[in-house]
């Protein structure tokens, strides 16, 4: 699946990200008010032309698709990088460029590929259901536009993000609205959450004016819309995962105790040896899943499913895993076993939790959703 030209992308990004984000550098943007370093963000755009990888060329970007964003995604999750990135372009971007709507795509995604404009998409309300079907956001066409009143929870960079892409139900059921975020109407307030590298937002829209994108009938547009999703966060996780497990064994090879590395002890190799095996398991459900993405849209909805479950675990026992390495030194503020706990367990439920893609893989295959979800 992965070329030449791939695996070069690979190397440089990580690179970039082994320069431009520290662990002393990735404190300082979850710590800023933007929370994130524009510099960065802009050198993003301009040197790596990262914005408009999954961006159609037409469209003033290059022409990739879910195999080259996940490639970037894992890279920025090794890191853990605060930045809009994922809302902008694994949300709102993808959201754009599958929706068939080339007045859409020709007004948004070009500013969305130089990197002058944020976005994201806006879909839980106060229930926290990823579910399409739970929307209760009302979208009402008015003389020359649509207006949107609701309220979004949980929205990933929303209190900042240029352009809200809401997910609201309209006189034909739900639909997607491209919305202002400097709009009338619109209020946004940063949430306090668990992971300090990715901030959420709530919404409340009043009457707020929008212009409706894709098809009206768009029930089955937005489920390939937050399958695309689910993949792109999946190789996130690989990508956090990997890092938690290379921290791990590289602790475990120069801490020494009663005389020798405390990865000679069978328990602690018993430790790395199975987080090697739930990431490697993970990485190829994620991979699986970016090539579903690409080429086989009908393999789509249960290799989402089946990373989405799979990674989110893997990531978390990872990270858990990563701790218990460290011993104390793994428990300090100071260390960053903490922040790669912090995002797996927001991540879990990003998108919805391992359960509900459990239960969702399960009617997919037509199996017992009981029984898919036990333990």
């Amino acid at each position: 699946m992965f070329t030449e030209e791939h695996e070069e992308l690979r190397a440089t990004l990580r690179r970039f990200l082994s320069d431009k984000a520290p662990s002393e550098a990735v404190r300082r943007s979850m710590e800023s008010e933007e929370g994130h370093d524009p510099r960065v963000w802009r050198q993003m755009a301009d040197q790596l032309g990262l914005h408009g990888l999954a961006v159609p060329q037409e469209y003033g970007g290059f022409g990739g698709g879910p195999v080259e964003l996940g490639i970037v995604l894992e890279e920025l999750g090794r890191a853990l990088l605060p930045s809009p990135y994922f809302a902008t372009v694994a949300l709102a971007a993808q959201a754009l460029a599958v929706s068939g709507d080339d007045t859409a795509k020709a007004r948004w995604l070009p500013s969305i590929a130089d990197g002058t404009l944020t976005g994201t998409l806006a879909l839980t309300e106060e229930s926290g259901s990823w579910d399409v079907g739970d929307v209760a956001t009302e979208a009402v066409r008015g003389d020359a536009d649509w207006r949107v009143s609701g309220t979004k929870m949980f929205v990933v960079d929303g209190h900042t993000a240029d352009l809200l892409l809401v997910v609201a139900r309209a006189d034909t059921g739900p639909a997607l609205f491209a919305v202002d975020g400097g709009a009338a109407g619109v209020t946004r307030s940063r949430l306090e959450t668990l992971d300090p590298t990715r901030r959420l937002a709530r919404v409340d829209l009043d009457g707020a004016p929008a212009l409706r994108v894709g098809p009206e009938d768009a029930g089955a547009y937005l489920r390939t819309v937050l399958d695309l999703a689910i993949v792109a966060l999946a190789t996130e996780q690989v990508g956090g995962a990997q890092a938690c497990l290379d921290a791990a064994v590289a602790y475990a090879k120069a801490r020494v105790q009663f005389g020798r590395p405390i990865g000679s002890f069978q328990a602690v190799k018993h430790k790395c040896a199975d987080t090697l095996l739930k990431v490697e398991a993970a990485r190829s459900a994620a991979h699986h899943a970016m090539s579903a993405a690409h080429e086989r849209a009908g393999e789509l909805p249960v290799a989402a499913a089946l990373a989405a479950a799979y990674c989110a675990d893997a990531f978390t026992h990872a990270a858990k895993e990563n701790i218990q390495i460290h011993g104390g030194l793994g428990c300090t503020w100071e260390h960053d076993a903490h922040l790669y706990l912090r995002r797996a367990k927001s991540s879990e439920q990003l998108l919805g939790s391992p359960a509900t893609h459990r239960g969702r893989l399960a009617d997919l295959v037509g199996i017992s959703a009981s029984t898919a979800t036990k333990g």
